[in-house]
């Protein structure tokens, strides 16, 4: 499993929302830059990034930011957050992101990211936002009567290369992933899931790895990373560890479940 580091972007600077609440903003850093080089030191092998101002009005507030993180890391970088037309896709692509994630427009024009994907094969993400299982949109401002399950399965055959899987209640509170919707999401995508949302801890993290088998290949933090609450290095070294007891543990052992 994947533990992938986390900048949320807005209005240039590093920053969390509670629960996807523009109203409880957290400002971690000012410079963008900076952070995702720390986070390159510290292990990461790879970058998420989430344009805030992007998922809110579609504009391109934080592109400076974005090429900037993107020519200074060696590392892979991912992008959501407005991507919701083939030209921005396409534009973000050629700035040097790894991979593009579309939501909003995975609702809305599922042709579109179908046509992306195969012009860009392994380089499209689905993000599926999702409070009470029903999909949310637009920054997390508009709600769908679509469920998160039917959506995931809405793209099994089109050729994305992973759903983000985000559930708001638990983003940004530390309390824990939503194992259950997890489960759900993971068992429904016949593509691979990365899970996002509520990471709080290396208990936390190591408990994703029950879901690994499923298809869960990966995880987003933020919050924890800039709390102090988890450690990268250790965390990375943590999984690496929990993965290999469960390759090798002994017939008969109860193993992680």
């Amino acid at each position: 499993m994947q533990l992938i580091p986390a900048i949320d972007l807005l209005d240039g600077h590093c920053v969390r929302l509670h629960q996807g609440d523009y109203d409880q903003v957290t400002r971690f850093s000012d410079e963008p830059v900076a952070q995702a080089l720390s986070w390159q030191r510290q292990g990461a092998r790879c970058l998420h990034l989430v344009d805030l101002d992007g998922a809110r009005s579609g504009l391109p507030v934080n592109d400076s930011a974005v090429k900037a993180i993107t020519a200074a890391l060696d590392i892979p970088v991912q992008l959501g957050g407005g991507v919701r037309s083939a030209e921005r896709a396409e534009e973000l692509l050629a700035c040097g992101l790894e991979r593009v994630i579309l939501g909003t427009v995975a609702l809305e024009q599922p042709e579109l990211v179908e046509w992306l994907a195969a012009r860009h094969p392994g380089r499209i993400v689905v993000g599926i936002d999702a409070r009470n299982g029903k999909v949310a949109t637009r920054g997390w401002i508009e709600e769908s009567g679509t469920e998160a399950t039917a959506l995931a399965r809405r793209f099994s055959g089109s050729g994305i290369a992973a759903i983000v899987s985000t559930d708001i209640a638990t983003d940004g509170t530390l309390a824990g992933p939503n194992l259950t919707a997890l489960r759900a999401m993971a068992e429904a995508s016949a593509v691979p899931v990365i899970a996002s949302g509520g990471i709080g801890s290396l208990e936390h993290l190591l408990s994703l790895l029950a879901l690994e088998p499923l298809g869960v290949e990966g995880v987003i933090v933020g919050r924890a990373l800039y709390d102090g609450r988890v450690n990268l290095a250790e965390a990375l070294q943590a999984i690496d560890d929990g993965r290999l007891q469960d390759v090798f543990e002994p017939p008969g052992s109860a193993g992680i479940a």
